[in-house]
């Protein structure tokens, strides 16, 4: 399940819940009236499960052309510098930009290789409604937590919390909480052992070399 929560996000917020890749229709809540930061989180769904659809027989052929796109919608949702200094903390006071964009780069390629082709699992044929419930401005205009749920057979809806900020007039995602779970504070506790011995440099190549592993059950052995 941890997986499949995970390769949903990937795809959802690319991006990262039980969705399906195929035709989705995102449906807006009742109430209140969404903003900007809730219009990309729904268009953004909606864009990338419906290529998904269109183009999983290709994808299932080449998976480099997968590994692309995904690439590709990574770079482009994600803040993902600012959500590596998140995953970093402590350890990354004074640590140049170069060497952060470096961890951010080794992480990315990380969970990509890990959870990338897991999105071809999914029902091509499937329809889901992604549901945006409402947003919230975090504390010190930090941003915005888009909260969302995904409807489940046989279960209550899983809850998905997108946290974006606006990043040269664009909303990026630095963070999404699944069912109550952080991924930045998953990964934050996953590498903080790995970096009282290691440099970030270091931990970057041993991510790049498989050493060692982005996990969503934060167990990256």
């Amino acid at each position: 399940m941890k997986t499949n929560l995970l390769s949903v996000v990937l795809a959802a917020a690319l991006a990262s819940s039980p969705f399906v890749a195929g035709a989705v229709h995102a449906q807006a809540a009742a109430t209140p009236a969404q903003g900007s930061a809730s219009q990309m989180v729904q268009d953004s769904s909606s864009r990338i499960l419906s290529t998904l659809s269109t183009r999983h027989a290709e994808f299932q052929k080449s998976p480099a052309a997968l590994n692309a796109y995904v690439n590709s919608e990574f770079n482009t949702l994600f803040d993902r510098e600012y959500a590596a200094r998140l995953v970093l903390g402590l350890h990354g006071r004074g640590a140049s930009d170069a060497d952060v964009s470096d961890f951010a780069d080794a992480l990315t390629q990380n969970l990509i290789k890990r959870y990338g082709t897991a999105l071809l699992d999914f029902n091509p044929n499937s329809q889901i409604k992604v549901k945006v419930k409402g947003e919230t401005a975090l504390p010190g205009g930090r941003g915005v937590r888009v909260s969302t749920e995904i409807p489940r057979n046989g279960g209550d809806p899983v809850p998905v919390d997108y946290f974006v900020r606006n990043n040269g007039g664009q909303w990026k995602v630095f963070d999404v909480m699944v069912e109550g779970i952080s991924y930045v504070q998953t990964f934050k506790n996953q590498f903080d052992a790995p970096l009282q011995h290691e440099t970030i440099p270091q931990v970057a190549a041993d991510l790049r070399a498989g050493k060692l592993q982005a996990s969503s059950d934060n167990n990256g052995k």
